[in-house]
């Protein structure tokens, strides 16, 4: 299992984005196939949108994949 974590300088980064930049998806269209089989897990709740919007110290799971966490940009 991995676990990254992806900085981020804006009040927030869309879920398929944290996705991809992460590595756990090609593109932001593949998270239609993870979300359709319940894969993609937000703060412990499973995601049912791909552009949900993704803060600061939010950690997203990807069952059998591995878990995001977002962090703020160190300036």
């Amino acid at each position: 299992m991995q676990h990254v974590t992806i900085p981020i300088h804006t009040e927030y980064i869309k879920l398929q984005q944290v996705l991809k930049l992460a590595g756990f998806i090609d593109q932001g269209a593949d998270i239609k196939f993870f979300l359709a089989d319940g894969l993609v897990y937000v703060n412990g709740n499973v995601a049912t949108e791909r552009g949900k919007k993704i803060h600061v110290g939010d950690v997203v799971e990807v069952l059998d994949i591995g878990s995001i966490a977002v962090v703020a940009e160190e300036k």
